[in-house]
């Protein structure tokens, strides 16, 4: 019997998070002063917390690619993470349908002492790969990062952009439904972010959804055919790519009020 279609809906989701060793009043300088960041509360037990994600709601289906957009702080990153399964909602619910490809941090998992090699093998588990899956790959993954010899020195050793491609490297290796990407596209050099570019368009091709958090808006235009503005945490409607000017405008206006 065929299961059910690559899909995503989030009802009412929000999250909260302690604040320890920081008073209220003295975050919410803070929070003023750089425009971003949740909504500041207590909890039942008088704690300071803040509501990084509050009462989002979003459908999606195949063949839909989600931009998200907004200040740094805005939600993006922690909507995607609880999206990815790392939270559990306070309120609300999450509910995917497919295997998740989660591209969200480059230094989840790196081990700066194992070789190139051995944290390709580390990565590859934590994407969900099994041992032998990782080996049958092994080959295909090193060649695509283009690190050669470098493969088999300790990843200390390794620039930044080379550490990115061997990131990219493995979490592109799983053949996903869902792809949970944040600014991936915009680490390493301009070498990488070609071949990023081609092998995340063959993933898209394969893949039922895309939900990308950038402040590239170009990224944004070039990736996704639909677009979901953030701010303290709060989720604009999903609206078409084609109104994304739009939605950059409200958001200016809306800075400068």
């Amino acid at each position: 019997m065929k299961g059910p279609e690559v899909s995503i809906k989030v009802t009412d989701l929000t999250l909260r998070f302690p604040v320890y060793g920081v008073d209220s009043k003295s975050l919410k300088k803070h929070l003023a002063r750089i425009t971003v960041g949740g909504q500041l509360g207590r909890n039942s037990m008088g704690a300071t917390e803040v509501t990084a994600v509050s009462k989002v709601n979003m459908e999606l289906r195949s063949g839909d690619r989600l931009g998200l957009i907004g200040h740094n702080g805005s939600g993006k990153t922690t909507l995607l993470r609880a999206l990815a399964g790392a939270y559990e909602p306070d309120e609300g619910t999450i509910d995917v349908h497919g295997q998740i490809a989660a591209m969200l941090d480059l230094s989840l998992g790196i081990d700066p002492s194992a070789t190139g090699l051995d944290n390709i093998r580390l990565r590859g588990r934590i994407a969900g790969l099994s041992a032998k899956e990782i080996d049958d790959r092994l080959d295909e993954i090193a060649e695509f990062t283009g690190l050669g010899q470098f493969l088999a020195m300790p990843l200390k050793t390794y620039s930044a952009g080379m550490q990115a491609r061997l990131a990219f490297a493995v979490a592109t290796a799983v053949h996903a439904d869902v792809i949970l990407m944040d600014e991936w596209i915009a680490v390493g050099d301009a070498d990488f972010r070609k071949i990023a570019h081609k092998r995340i368009l063959e993933l898209m091709e394969r893949a039922g959804i895309l939900v990308l958090a950038s402040h590239d808006v170009e990224l944004i235009r070039l990736y996704c055919n639909k677009v979901m503005r953030m701010e303290g945490g709060v989720a604009s409607p999903i609206m078409d790519v084609k109104k994304l000017d739009e939605l950059l405008a409200d958001a200016s206006d809306a800075d400068a009020a």
